[in-house]
């Protein structure tokens, strides 16, 4: 055999087991099982996450929600969701029998909670269905869970501008809620503005700590808070 014969006969054998290579990744790719879809039911705990109503509609503009923001009073804290937990991450768009549109008239009966159609169908896809709850049971575990919380008056009803300490709002919300602990509740900003009062609950709607959330707690020493108008 002459040397070029040699060479090409070496080349042939190399590119061969670099096929038989890739056919055996393939194969073994076909073979692994599919990444696990989050469970329902799967979580430790709930996040309860209340939203200061005008930042959220200062903040978005005219792509906010008009039904939020266009009504008239104008909301203050609202909720933004119930969000099971683990202690780290969470399950989200878990698979669910229920339908993925809440019906109308289950919609009205929480818009004093969660004022819009789209909110509350969003918050059900992507986190309700990871509770294993229906819908009804889903959203009557929201409302019990807002009731679990008690907030300070002179915050819920401000109707003028305020530069506010996060950590001032965060001791108004535990002074307000006896027994809620320092490292159950985080207060949250985006840019200037104070966005969200976040408390963890237990499955059985207790307060409990949550580190992972209280370390995303807003850094800044003063956030504003528009005014409801």
């Amino acid at each position: 055999m002459t040397g070029r014969k040699r060479q090409s006969a070496r080349h042939a054998a190399a590119a061969g087991l670099r096929a038989l290579a890739a056919g055996l990744w393939l194969a073994a790719l076909a073979a692994a099982p599919a990444a696990a879809q989050d469970a329902a039911g799967d979580f430790d705990f709930y996040v309860l996450a209340l939203s200061w109503s005008p930042s959220y509609c200062a903040a978005e503009g005219a792509q906010a929600n008009r039904q939020q923001c266009g009504a008239r009073p104008a909301h203050g804290f609202v909720v933004h969701g119930l969000w099971p937990q683990h202690a780290r991450g969470y399950p989200e768009y878990c698979a669910s029998r229920a339908p993925d549109r809440v019906p109308e008239p289950l919609v009205r009966r929480y818009l004093d909670l969660m004022p819009s159609a789209g909110l509350i169908g969003h918050q059900w896809r992507k986190h309700g269905t990871c509770t294993g709850l229906s819908q009804e049971a889903y959203l009557a575990t929201v409302r019990q869970a807002r009731e679990r919380v008690r907030l300070p008056e002179h915050l819920a009803a401000a109707d003028d501008a305020r530069l506010v300490d996060p950590d001032a709002v965060e001791a108004a919300f535990r002074d307000a809620n006896p027994g809620l602990p320092a490292a159950a509740i985080a207060v949250t900003c985006e840019g200037r503005l104070l966005r969200e009062v976040r408390v963890c609950l237990g499955r059985d709607l207790s307060f409990r700590a949550c580190p992972e959330i209280d370390r995303r707690a807003c850094r800044r020493d003063r956030a504003l808070m528009p005014p409801r108008d």
